[in-house]
């Protein structure tokens, strides 16, 4: 392999691996559960007959107001998910026993019914354990304490259950089924030895009305499933709350950022397995097998293919340990995932929020090594529990736009891994790339990318992919791969009769020709990769015409930093390119169905609505661009005001109370460091004033957006303290309007100071903050309100 450094070319090869065994399929969803649209087999899954690769995200639908549930439910769909996985936790609806919620925001059966007037599908992960950090995993304080022999078979235990079961097949009734749009039941959470139990919450969930056409169970750190009764899902996360704070990056994280055929994740949750039995955290890491000893099997079950539930979306920050992910951190573990054969891509959360109310978050108090936010949950999601967008949601938004185009070809397509692979985690010479095929055509996935340990640029690339018909070797240059790099090249892509016989972009996404539109053709759109040539190559035959141009050896290459268009024929067949750059790629929004597919531009959030025209909202005046395939340009799109436009403002703090002397430690548990009581931070906290001016509070999106430094913060509205947070560098930032506040509100902020003995983990630019800090760090940089305008297309004239 050519080093970063050197600049020998070297040719980097891999071959197509047929799959191991025939095309099969279970019976579930084959012979039991039969649903209309879903069904499983060994390879991949299929929705209305054809394969497909679902795109699930995690929105805790009790975490999140229920005013908000049908904007944050569009905003998941426009980033490309296409399932939403939700745990039912049961201490949020029945706290005391006997006296059982489903109003409000606990309306389970009214969100089921939302996502599918929302064109999503549903994911149940009714327990009746689920950890989602939550109190007692979960149970109520009553079933907490029950002289019950807890997540087994003790039929004193069971009974519990059906009572839970029984509940929620009240309020689903009819909303599962084989005509519904709940695909999958999730039973338990990191349950690792006890298979018949599984059977046994089967049987009670089915008596009790619940069916879908999957179900599943988490299957890391070895767990022992029932065969054939449940699916095994899998997880990824690049960092982890729970362990030690000043723990390097752990192994079983790093691993993430590897190509492999491992799907087992040692490391979710590891640290609590003792704590709660058989119990474990939600956020983890997987087994990426670098330098393993022998070639894994592709898929972990005969019976199923490899699928996710729980890929990082972002990571719940914990009192002890507070890591931050960042865009590429997120996007480039589930990239991975799919180049690692991927049927179904599950993220955890993709929506963040707030528990319900105090007292219901996991602590040391109720036997968990990890102290968490008494009301924060915002777990740096793609979108953030205030509905702001983090920038990991542009970056797999991308990736998604991607499967949904062509997921139905990629489901059939084995992974194979290179020949040269690197030697363990801290090689940072080898390429990390694979490749998914079906002997006749395939997408090179490359990503180089990880945190923590920079990667340098990896010079004069080139691959040699053998198919069946020989090698394809490509581009025809070597080119320099920039570290950052998450590309998904195709070989061989075949569309709408013209064949691309190798690209250096990666495809976003195939807009049919419009009907309205007697000009348009048929479009493939291609996002370039920062810092990489453009370069396409076509089948012989092939005319290529437009923007960019043939060099010597035939290929075609595209300049520039705005859009551009090239049209290729290939006899009869017809195909317009459209080319992204780099610059333009994160506001590329890919909206509606596969037959009507809309490519928009905008740097603010945008969706369809329910009569299937845009909305959104900005920050100022809306600027929304769609692309007119007909015209080969992108053209504003017509947009009105639903509200006066929201100001934005800066907030004068008042300090009415100085910080108290902080202590190096507020306790411990399993050496974590334990926080602060509340108490203690009423006593010790510095507190400030925010005189938020009524008319900046009108519009009907407002966050508090907050910088500052110290370890705990805590936001009061008339006394009553209302959202909490752990400072690990990052704004906070709340609805105003979901936090209680209107005019006329007393609105106090306290920031707890960080003592620099504490041993408390932060990331990188946070520590250094903090050693920069003569003594206990305190610090209040500014505080604004951010009016949001909503919107919506104006009507066709």
């Amino acid at each position: 392999m050519p080093s970063p450094s050197s600049g020998s070319p070297s040719v980097l090869r891999a071959a197509h691996t047929p799959w191991e065994t025939p095309l099969t399929l279970p019976t579930m969803s084959n012979t039991h559960d039969r649903h209309r649209r879903y069904r499983v087999t060994n390879r991949y899954l299929e929705a209305d007959g054809q394969p497909v690769l679902p795109v699930s995200g995690e929105l805790h639908y009790s975490r999140v107001p229920r005013a908000r549930w049908e904007e944050r439910l569009r905003l998941m769909k426009a980033g490309g998910i296409t399932v939403v996985a939700t745990y039912a936790f049961w201490i949020h609806h029945e706290q005391t026993e006997g006296k059982v919620r489903f109003d409000g925001g606990l309306d389970v059966g009214a969100f089921v019914r939302l996502c599918a007037e929302t064109g999503l599908d549903v994911v149940l992960r009714i327990g009746p354990w689920c950890h989602g950090e939550v109190r007692n995993g979960g149970f109520p304080d009553w079933v907490q304490e029950a002289p019950v022999q807890h997540r087994t078979n003790d039929p004193a235990y069971l009974e519990l259950v059906k009572g839970w079961f029984g509940h929620l097949g009240e309020e689903l009734h009819q909303l599962t089924g084989p005509d519904t749009n709940v695909m999958g039941i999730q039973l338990e959470n990191e349950l690792y030895d006890q298979p018949g139990h599984f059977v046994e919450l089967k049987k009670l969930a089915r008596n009790a009305g619940l069916t879908a056409p999957i179900w599943t169970a988490t299957a890391w750190g070895g767990a022992d499933l029932p065969a054939g009764e449940v699916l095994p899902l899998f997880g990824g996360y690049g960092d982890g709350f729970w362990v030690d704070a000043d723990a390097p990056w752990d192994p079983t994280f790093r691993e993430h950022y590897f190509f492999s055929h491992v799907w087992d994740d040692p490391g979710i949750g590891a640290d609590i397995r003792e704590f709660v039995g058989n119990g474990a955290g939600d956020a983890g890491s997987a087994g990426g097998g670098t330098g393993a000893a022998a070639p894994a099997p592709r898929t972990p079950s005969v019976l199923f293919p490899p699928a996710t539930c729980e890929l990082a979306g972002g990571m719940a920050t914990a009192y002890q340990r507070r890591p931050w992910p960042q865009g590429l951190d997120v996007a480039a573990v589930a990239h991975n995932k799919i180049g690692n054969g991927s049927a179904w891509q599950g993220y955890y959360m993709f929506a963040g929020g707030m528990n319900p109310s105090d007292g219901l978050q996991e602590s040391q108090d109720t036997g968990y090594p990890n102290d968490l936010p008494r009301f924060d949950y915002d777990f740096h999601a793609p979108i953030g529990a205030s509905g702001r967008l983090a920038a990991s949601f542009a970056a797999l938004r991308k990736q998604h736009a991607f499967l949904a185009a062509f997921g139905d070809r990629l489901a059939q397509m084995p992974s194979s891994l290179p020949g040269a692979l690197p030697h363990g985690i801290e090689d940072t010479t080898t390429l990390r790339w694979a490749l998914r095929s079906d002997g006749t055509a395939g997408f090179v996935f490359i990503t180089w990318h990880q945190p923590h340990v920079p990667l340098p640029t990896y010079h004069d690339a080139r691959f040699e992919v053998a198919l069946d018909a020989g090698p394809v070797t490509f581009p025809g240059q070597p080119v320099d791969i920039p570290a950052g790099t998450v590309a998904h090249w195709p070989v061989n892509l075949e569309v709408a009769g013209v064949t691309i016989a190798w690209a250096t972009a990666s495809p976003l996404t195939f807009l049919e020709p419009s009907a309205e539109d007697p000009d348009s053709l048929p479009t493939l759109v291609l996002a370039a990769e920062p810092g990489i040539p453009v370069e396409l190559c076509f089948a012989a035959g092939t005319e290529v015409h437009g923007a960019g141009g043939s060099d010597a050896a035939g290929s075609y290459r595209i300049h520039g930093n705005e859009p551009v268009v090239a049209t290729a024929r290939y006899g009869d067949a017809r195909l317009d390119i459209l080319v992204l750059p780099a610059e333009v790629v994160d506001t590329a929004w890919v909206l509606g169905s596969p037959a009507r597919r809309e490519l928009v531009l905008s740097s603010d959030p945008v969706w369809l609505d329910g009569s299937g025209n845009l909305a959104g909202r900005s920050r100022a005046t809306s600027e929304v661009l769609r692309y007119r395939p007909g015209a080969r340009s992108f053209e504003p799109a017509a947009t009105l005001p639903v509200l006066p436009a929201a100001a934005t403002v800066d907030v004068a703090a008042e300090p009415v109370k100085a910080a108290g002397p902080i202590p190096a430690t507020y306790g411990s548990s399993a050496n974590r460091a334990a926080a602060p009581d509340p108490a203690v931070i009423t006593e010790l906290a510095e507190a400030h004033r925010l005189p938020l001016p009524g008319q900046a509070l009108a519009g009907g999106h407002t966050e508090l957006e907050i910088h500052w430094a110290g370890d705990v913060a805590r936001l009061l509205v008339d006394g009553a303290v209302v959202a909490d947070r752990f400072w690990d560098g990052s704004p906070w930032v709340l609805n105003v309007s979901d936090a209680g506040i209107g005019p006329g509100a007393d609105v106090t902020l306290e920031i707890l100071p960080l003592s620099p003995e504490a041993k408390v983990g932060l990331p990188a630019e946070a520590q250094r903050r903090r050693e920069a800090s003569q003594g206990d760090l305190a610090a209040l940089d500014s505080v604004r309100l951010v009016g949001w305008t909503a919107w919506r297309e104006a009507p066709a004239t």
